[in-house]
């Protein structure tokens, strides 16, 4: 039996994983953004630009980026494959973070997924972190090493969290997987 494509946003038949109207829907982040944190900015001042939030504390890493703005329509193909699943979109997302992620990839020596903890990775079955960066991996023609990291300790969803909590949740909850410490020294993730 053959089931017809259907639309990551709404869920309907379509032509693609987005029909045009979904597409049109989503809203990419492009312009002027936080050269740490990728937070869109309203004004471009150049290209080391920084947020107010990454000046008050910078973040320990060099750059993050997004593809989209996380809101009530991209959340859907987004929480379709952490929660569900729902493979038929990944090409397509890994492409829009490739896309956004460009320059970043480009001096990337290795993608490195966040892992689940073992009770969660057997209760969901599946790891989209891990599918994300093969995905990305494949793509962008850069390596990607699954069992980089390890998660040390179980956290709560960070559903529901603001965002100095979310943090403060993840603290010493991974670390390099030691077989991969020399590997990682000095390199670019």
């Amino acid at each position: 039996m053959i089931w017809p494509v259907r639309s990551l946003v709404s869920g309907k038949p379509s032509g693609g994983v987005l029909s045009v109207e979904d597409f049109t829907r989503l809203t990419f982040i492009t312009g002027a953004m936080c050269q740490k944190c990728g937070t869109p900015q309203e004004l471009d001042l150049g290209p080391d630009m920084l947020c107010a939030a990454c000046i008050a504390r910078p973040p320990v890493w060099a750059s993050a980026r997004a593809a989209l703005i996380y809101d009530d329509i991209s959340r859907i193909p987004i929480l379709g494959l952490k929660w569900a699943g729902h493979r038929h979109g990944l090409k397509t997302m890994a492409g829009w973070m490739v896309g956004a992620g460009y320059d970043s990839l480009a001096q990337t020596d290795y993608i490195v997924p966040v892992p689940l903890h073992y009770r969660r990775l057997v209760r969901r079955g599946f790891n989209q972190a891990g599918w994300l960066a093969g995905a990305i991996a494949h793509l962008s023609g850069r390596p990607v090493k699954q069992a980089g990291l390890i998660r040390k300790r179980a956290t709560k969803s960070q559903s529901g969290l603001s965002a100095r909590q979310r943090k403060r949740n993840l603290v010493r909850a991974f670390e390099v997987r030691p077989s991969h410490k020399t590997i990682f020294e000095g390199k670019t993730i």
